[in-house]
């Protein structure tokens, strides 16, 4: 018999001991484990994954120690646990202590993240747990540390949590160097991720090993498929000429039974604004929420949110209204209601916010889909049936992200140094920089140690120093700088919001607060607030009267459409146009979608649709790729720009998920513009660089590159540099890289990742060859279409207040209506 099967035994042992019983996806990875395999787990929420990975790192543990694995000693640092949040941290610390203490096994696990007080974490250094539960960015502050080497030299194992979350992100790619440095410190060390499905599971697996990796490696699937229950809160009519968020709270009277008879509901709404609004308005329909009720972002106070998930956690809140901040593996299971507000856009995201509910093994997770608007209600039966289908979508990582390459090498100086043969090997050994070339290694070691061509006269940018082969800092100053602005989450500078008479609330971002003026309102964190002063980069404020008061918007709010959900849509849409569907959710949109098959077409997979249609306004063009906001707002450039080189003329544009529309005021030549192969593929990248503003395109993305390769300091702790003053600085050294450093390597990251990575990736050029391949329907509806008329709302948002705005719509919504009703087409 095998010795780990005797493990095994143990393990089994206690789980029946705690009344469970061990899935056939959990014993197949101890085993693996224990045969010395890496590998990639893909189990739902709630299924037990966390025991899947940290039993078998105690049953090493026992293996190698029989005789003395009860006694407490020094065993030094066997496991690093990473995952992407620092909400996460402390309930898997609990679970593992839980297994760690029952098993009688002497470890101690502890928590290393931004949260952690110095003093603890002097006292780590001195004497390392045997597990370390960590996020990407504190792993990558160990590495900081002179003595980093020493205390990995006896690691085990990394497990890398929620790797489908990181994956495709530049935290992704600071997870790969990690792993890659820690792999040269312990080359037999085993490397395990954690993620659920996602549409690319075997490159996942790849680009968390590396390309070098040549052991044993492994995906295990877990077969106990968690069972989602998926119900969509119908509106009594149907809007036939919907418009974004505006079905919503009309709605709201639906959710409050579901809220009542349920013993705790999160309630998810897209945007932190929406979380607040959301708040307001079920605190003033339902009074006796009050004390059972709170909400959680990622701009409330840390202490609030802490307060929020301890709450969960015994069962005291009725109702929590949040955003993505709750998204992640955190177990509350007193949670047995999901409510979604708006389409998540995203199938995979749905489910995992499914997931936060019956989070234990076996337990059914229930949500209820709130529609915005009426469109919404295509999406929802989109969603499940892709769900249906185990359709969900990919994350395609990131290559050569020079930025973060940079703040590594500057990382491991401040460190312990590097010598340049070994550091490039280790680079390279990672899928993110498997092709760099030596021409950007050598780049970048000159830009850490110069500057670069333009920089080298300024002493601030020459960091890193060479001495007998080793690349080091050796400025205190300079280490400390590079310590307090390490990581690759770049967000518009904020202010705290603090009480006058003290207590601090939260933060918002500066360019809300640059809007306000001294006496003026706003709500925040549930509360009414006034303005009295803005005094070192804090906003303070009094308790306002009355309950007027302005949203704060955040930046990144709108999600965009993904491309499995896309293609989802136009399925249900054909499905509708042959008369083939019995969803409720498509029965009820039904009216809407017979109007605009009667007024124009359906834009389905097998056709392209595109409206024109004249009003006092001037002349539209509507065009439906149903790729997502971001892409139309290329497309949408790109089919203007080659248009115009027909005749001259100016366009007014606007665009949805859906598609997008042209308003000019003479007649569009259409029909020359197809003619001359309007969708071409051919100088794409050409044609994309004239149709767009891309040096202010670049501009934007270079800010956050120049943040991330340690370009700009953002500030010590409280004391923030103001918004102003790092976009100059940003804008200042793109000019400076221009004018007297063009084939600065940022510079070409910075146009790339702003427009190339689109284009050149292939996302672009295959929305232009579906087009291509799909009939192209050409239609003169009598008035906006239902598919339309969200995209005019949306145009006259950016020009109207809101207020006006609303009563403009409303007036809008009711002569289509009437016009409509009256058969006039």
């Amino acid at each position: 018999m095998p010795p780990s099967t005797s493990l095994i035994a143990l393990a089994e042992h206690w789980f029946h001991e705690k009344g469970w019983q061990p899935f056939p996806f959990q014993k197949e990875v101890w085993q693996h484990y224990l045969e010395g395999y890496s590998g990639l787990l893909n189990a739902p929420t709630g299924s037990g994954k966390t025991y899947a990975l940290w039993i078998p790192c105690l049953l090493e543990f026992i293996q190698n120690h029989p005789d003395d694995y009860q006694e407490r000693q020094k065993n030094s640092l066997q496991v690093i646990w990473v995952t992407p949040l620092k909400a996460l941290a402390k309930d898997i610390r609990l679970a593992m202590e839980q297994a760690t203490e029952e098993m009688g096994i002497s470890w101690k696990i502890a928590v290393r993240s931004g949260d952690t007080l110095s003093s603890e974490r002097q006292k780590q250094l001195r004497q390392m747990p045997e597990c370390l539960v960590t996020t990407p960015e504190s792993l990558h502050l160990l590495f900081t540390q002179k003595n980093h080497r020493r205390l990995c030299k006896n690691l085990r194992c990394v497990v890398v949590d929620e790797w489908h979350e990181l994956l495709g992100t530049k935290r992704g790619v600071q997870m790969e160097l990690a792993l890659a440095h820690l792999k040269q410190i312990r080359p037999d060390m085993r490397i395990w991720g954690i993620s659920a499905t996602i549409g690319n599971l075997d490159q996942a697996r790849d680009v968390l090993l590396g390309p070098a990796h040549t052991k044993p490696a492994t995906i295990i699937k877990a077969q106990t498929e968690k069972r989602l229950d998926i119900q969509t809160i119908l509106p009594d009519q149907v809007e036939k000429f919907p418009w974004a968020g505006h079905m919503g709270l009309k709605l709201i009277d639906s959710i409050l039974p579901i809220i009542n008879r349920s013993k705790t509901t999160l309630l998810f709404t897209n945007t932190r604004a929406q979380t607040e609004i959301w708040y307001q308005t079920l605190l003033y329909k339902e009074p006796d929420l009050a004390g059972q009720m709170a909400m959680h972002h990622g701009s409330l106070d840390n202490q609030v949110r802490t307060w929020v998930e301890e709450a969960l956690h015994q069962g005291i809140l009725k109702l929590v209204v949040c955003t993505s901040s709750l998204d992640l593996g955190v177990d509350f299971r007193p949670v047995e209601t999901v409510i979604q507000v708006g389409s998540p856009k995203g199938i995979s995201r749905l489910v995992q916010r499914a997931g936060r509910s019956g989070h234990q093994p076996g337990a059914v997770s229930t949500l209820y889909f709130l529609p915005t608007n009426s469109l919404e209600l295509i999406e929802s039966a989109a969603i499940q049936e892709a769900i249906r289908q185990k359709i969900f979508e990919s994350r395609t990582p990131l290559e050569n992200s020079l930025d973060v390459l940079v703040q590594f090498l500057v990382t491991l100086a401040v460190g312990e140094g590097f010598r340049e043969k070994d550091a490039f090997q280790e680079v390279t050994s990672t899928f993110a920089f498997r092709q760099l070339s030596q021409q950007e290694w050598q780049w970048a070691l000159q830009f850490i140690t110069t500057g670069g061509a333009s920089l080298g006269q300024y002493d601030e940018f020459s960091k890193v120093i060479q001495e007998e082969g080793v690349f080091k800092v050796t400025d205190r100053r300079t280490a400390m700088r590079h310590r307090l602005s390490m990581g690759t989450i770049v967000s518009d500078p904020v202010l705290q919001v603090k009480f006058v008479s003290g207590g601090y609330i939260g933060t918002v971002e500066e360019s809300f607060i640059a809007r306000l003026h001294k006496g003026d309102n706003f709500w925040f964190a549930g509360r009414n607030l006034k303005l009295e002063r803005i005094k070192d980069m804090t906003v303070l404020v009094t308790r306002a009267r009355g309950k007027n008061g302005i949203i704060p918007r955040w930046s990144g709010g709108r999600l965009p459409l993904s491309r499995p959900l896309a293609a989802m849509i136009r399925y249900k849409l054909q499905q509708f146009s042959r008369g083939e569907y019995d969803e409720k959710e498509m029965k009820a949109v039904a009216p809407l979608l017979q109007l605009q098959q009667e007024w124009s077409a359906l834009p389905d997979s097998r056709h392209f649709l595109i409206e024109k249609l004249r009003s006092s306004e001037g002349y539209h063009l509507f065009m439906y790729p149903l790729a997502g906001r971001n892409m139309h707002e290329l497309l949408s450039a790109l089919v203007a720009w080659r248009i115009s080189r027909i005749q001259p003329i100016s366009f007014s544009m606007a665009m949805n998920d859906y598609g997008f529309e042209l308003l000019s005021d003479q007649e569009i030549p259409l029909e020359e513009a197809l003619e001359l192969d309007l969708f071409s593929t051919d100088q794409l990248v050409e044609d994309v660089l004239q149709s767009v503003n891309s040096t202010e395109m670049a501009k934007r993305k270079f800010r956050e590159i120049a943040a991330i390769a340690g370009l700009i300091f953002q500030g010590y702790p409280g004391k923030n540099i103001g918004n102003k003053h790092l976009q100059a600085s940003a804008q200042i050294l793109y000019e400076v890289f221009q004018e007297y450093d063009p084939d600065n390597l940022l510079l070409h990251q910075a146009l790339d990742e702003a427009l190339y990575q689109q284009v050149a990736s292939s996302t672009l050029q295959r929305l232009l060859e579906d087009i291509q391949h799909q009939e192209i329907l050409i239609r003169n509806p009598p008035k906006p279409t239902p598919f339309a008329f969200p995209m005019m709302v949306d145009r006259l948002r950016e020009k109207l207040s809101s207020e006006t705005v609303e009563d403009r719509i409303m007036k809008m919504q009711w002569q289509l209506e009437e016009y409509a009703a009256n058969g006039e087409f």
